[in-house]
């Protein structure tokens, strides 16, 4: 067989790409700069009846796990039969109106109030950081803002819990944190804290006229090592997400608190760890359950399971105040492809149409299945006669300029992950997919580069049964995200990952 010329196979892969780009569906447009610093979010549009059409919806950039200081601490109160005090700002420091603020000055669109609770802390979100919310809607009205809360998880640790907007969102977060909350009542409950009464919570809510979307947050913190997990157990997110699979719909792939490596000045401290993982590290940023390839995530997908990964800043207190946290979007955003309503944007969430990056590594990514005339996007199902071939386009945009730590990172590599749908798991604990591998590593030798944007395409041979792809990219040289050091740089380690689109076979 003739060998050609890296030259020549780079030409002749560009070629199929022209071809290959026009089954993509919209426009690609091109920004000189990291978000936040050329783009301005609009004013919020009014919610309509109808859904959003495809051609409506672009890539906002948001954050569903931000404290204010509702996030309280407790202090015992000077009467041993009383309740226990709480006290505003203990816990995290900034008014909601001000998260929002930094949100819409570091590129967001859309952000959630996530407060976590104690003792009598619904009366407390309903009372006060309710209309704290409201007025931080007409203080920054280009950020959509919805309404939620961390849930003090029952049998886990926490959860974000996004509600729909509606003019009964107050009274229906009211009713889930008094009934459901963990820390809610005083004295404590144990029965409050047992796996049976979160499926109860799912269930109500699940029932519930809007349903809201609930994310499992920093789901490995607790774990012990890889593989050994704590507070969060596989087979726990199955119960959530086999009770309410609308409303469970997946978990944080990169935890919060990513600044816990930096002193106040923006040097390194030598023991920080990233995402307050201090058992099991992150990897490159990422939850293990999410970073290892053929790992959980991928044993979930392999189901066949709808279940989406985020990525979040879990800001209490900024690191220049001595915190371990970034404000809202100023290191990790999650994008979702939507119309710029909240209820388009609550769609996305439940839909997948999501991927997230840290470091602003990339502000747009595009990822189109094709065979037989039928198409998918992140986040979708395609069908196709069994034996097709289907062209995958990849499409990522890595924007020019600087980040908001101030380097202007490049991709170095984006690998397109295959792996086999096999099923309803009988081993509730299992964790890994053993099909799953990278079907193809793109470097800047196999894409194709005109301006920001980076284009390549792949062909999945004969695809005979059902199978997912996923697309993550790196900034680095790792074949595999490894274990972050203590005192690691979370500038100097930057990746991206998309979510799945899930091809079946007829």
């Amino acid at each position: 067989m003739r060998t050609l010329s890296p030259h020549r196979r780079l030409m002749g892969s560009t070629a199929v790409l022209g071809l290959a780009l026009c089954l993509v569906p919209g426009g690609w447009t091109m920004a000189s700069a990291h978000p936040g610093h050329a783009v301005q979010p609009v004013a919020p549009a009014k919610r309509t009846v109808r859904p959003a059409k495809p051609s409506e919806r672009r890539w906002l950039a948001g954050d569903h796990h931000v404290h204010s200081w509702f996030s309280v601490s407790v202090k015992p109160a000077a009467d041993p039969s009383q309740p226990p005090i709480l006290i505003k700002a203990g816990d995290a420091s900034n008014p909601i109106t001000t998260n929002a603020r930094m949100a819409a000055k570091h590129g967001l669109s859309w952000m959630v109030a996530t407060d976590h609770g104690g003792p009598n802390h619904s009366k407390l979100n309903r009372d006060e950081a309710y209309p704290e919310l409201l007025r931080a809607r007409r203080e920054t009205p280009g950020v959509l803002q919805f309404w939620g809360m961390e849930l003090d998880t029952p049998a886990a640790e926490h959860s974000s819990l996004i509600l729909p907007r509606s003019d009964g969102e107050r009274d229906a977060l009211f009713g889930i944190e008094s009934r459901y909350n963990r820390r809610e009542p005083w004295p404590a409950d144990p029965a409050r804290d047992q796996e049976a009464f979160m499926l109860e919570a799912l269930r109500h809510m699940k029932a519930l006229p809007r349903p809201p979307v609930v994310i499992a947050n920093h789901p490995s913190r607790s774990a012990t090592g890889v593989g050994r997990y704590g507070l969060v157990s596989p087979s726990e997110l199955r119960d959530w997400n086999d009770t309410a699979p609308d409303v469970a719909v997946g978990m944080e792939g990169a935890p919060g608190h990513q600044a816990s490596s930096l002193n106040s000045d923006g040097s390194l401290k030598p023991k920080g760890d990233r995402g307050g993982y201090s058992r099991a590290p992150t990897m490159g940023g990422f939850d293990q359950m999410t970073a290892r390839l053929g790992g959980f995530w991928d044993a979930m997908l392999g189901e066949g399971r709808r279940w989406w990964i985020t990525s979040t800043s879990d800001s209490h207190r900024h690191y220049t105040d001595g915190g371990d946290d970034f404000w809202p979007g100023e290191y990790s955003k999650t994008y979702v492809k939507a119309a710029h309503t909240y209820d388009d944007v609550l769609d996305g969430l439940r839909n997948g149409r999501i991927f997230v990056t840290l470091g602003d590594l990339v502000s747009e990514v595009d990822v189109t299945a094709s065979a037989a005339g039928a198409k998918a996007d992140i986040g979708g199902r395609l069908e196709v006669p069994a034996g097709s071939d289907v062209t995958v386009v990849i499409r990522v945009r890595d924007p020019s300029g600087k980040n908001f730590g101030g380097f202007s990172p490049s991709v170095a590599r984006v690998d397109l992950i295959q792996g086999e749908i096999l099923g309803a798991a009988s081993d509730r604990s299992l964790d890994a997919n053993p099909t799953t591998r990278v079907a193809r590593a793109f470097t800047p030798a196999s894409w194709a580069r005109e301006g920001e944007t980076l284009s390549m395409v792949h062909v999945l041979r004969n695809v005979r049964g059902p199978i997912y792809i996923r697309v993550r990219g790196t900034s680095g040289g790792e074949a595999e995200p490894l274990p972050d050091p203590l005192g690691e740089d979370p500038w100097s380690d930057l990746w991206f990952y998309a979510n799945p689109i899930f091809i079946v076979t007829r």
